[in-house]
């Protein structure tokens, strides 16, 4: 693997880097209920030396009924300038499932305007794996300024959706198991439809990644979307339940040199629960 301070760092290269005075490490750690798993708590318990913890659901829109969609600018910055982070760091970002939800807040950070920023490849399972340092402390807090400007061109709403699902003209990626995406089994939310936006295609975001949850190399990965009939001339939007795994997507897509990407914050979610936009079921 390649270390890439801008999408995708070693846990070899977290610890050269550790001692870095302007390195600030975010735990990034999210679940569904389902996992009987406490993010926050287990982040209490032990975590990476220094990681400040982002409570993905609490830093995001208060406004909307879905969830953690995307935070207004305002409140990003109020938030990173409360854990300490801001211009001029390098961010690392790890989960606890080894690469699950870190993904979203690169994705987060470059909607912000912010290009420094990595995820940790394996996460905390990885680091734990290599018997590195865990501490239980919380890390010292100094304010510091972020700058922000937002990047439209990131993120993709269920309008725009719905006419790139009828035109053509992008390839809508969905992140979500193949069960799911082929409307065969539930989804976690309540009151969801089952399937997948029509002419969307199946890239299940497990696929991208090895056994011990690093991500696949560039080229394994672009073979995995060609094998999906992801055409990767075209822009590309991706999706999933909540906007979570399909962040994993895109820093595939990014790492392979795709720059023509956004994300579909609402996902599932959101198109799953309106009543006027069309369900296709079945393989795409």
């Amino acid at each position: 693997m390649i270390d890439d301070p801008k999408t995708l760092v070693s846990t070899e290269w977290l610890a050269e880097h550790m001692k870095d005075p302007d390195l600030r490490i975010l735990d990034a750690s999210w679940y569904l209920p389902e996992a009987g798993r406490h993010a926050k708590q287990e982040y209490d318990e032990g975590h990476i030396p220094g990681a400040r913890f982002f409570d993905i659901d609490e830093i995001s829109d208060s406004r909307s009924d879905l969830p953690h969609m995307a935070p207004r600018s305002e409140k990003f910055t109020s938030r990173m300038r409360a854990l300490g982070v801001g211009d001029g760091h390098q961010v690392v970002v790890y989960d606890g499932a080894g690469l699950l939800s870190a993904p979203r807040v690169w994705w987060l950070f470059r909607l912000m305007g912010q290009q420094s920023v990595a995820v940790l490849d394996g996460g905390l399972p990885k680091w734990k794996a290599e018997g590195r340092e865990i501490e239980d402390m919380p890390p010292i807090v100094r304010d510091r300024h972020i700058t922000v400007r937002f990047q439209n061109h990131l993120v993709r709403d269920v309008t725009q959706v719905s006419a790139a699902s009828k035109i053509k003209d992008h390839v809508i990626v969905d992140a979500r198991a193949g069960n799911r995406f082929r409307g065969e089994a539930p989804e976690p939310r309540e009151g969801l439809r089952a399937g997948h936006i029509p002419g969307s295609r199946s890239v299940p975001y497990s696929t991208l990644l090895n056994e011990d949850q690093t991500m696949k190399s560039p080229d394994d990965c672009r073979q995995i979307f060609e094998a999906a009939g992801v055409d990767l001339d075209k822009p590309i939007i991706t999706s999933c339940g909540s906007g979570i795994t399909a962040a994993v997507l895109a820093l595939a897509l990014e790492r392979m040199g795709h720059r023509h990407w956004s994300l579909y914050d609402g996902s599932w979610a959101e198109w799953g629960m309106f009543p006027t936009v069309p369900v296709a079921t079945g393989d795409a």
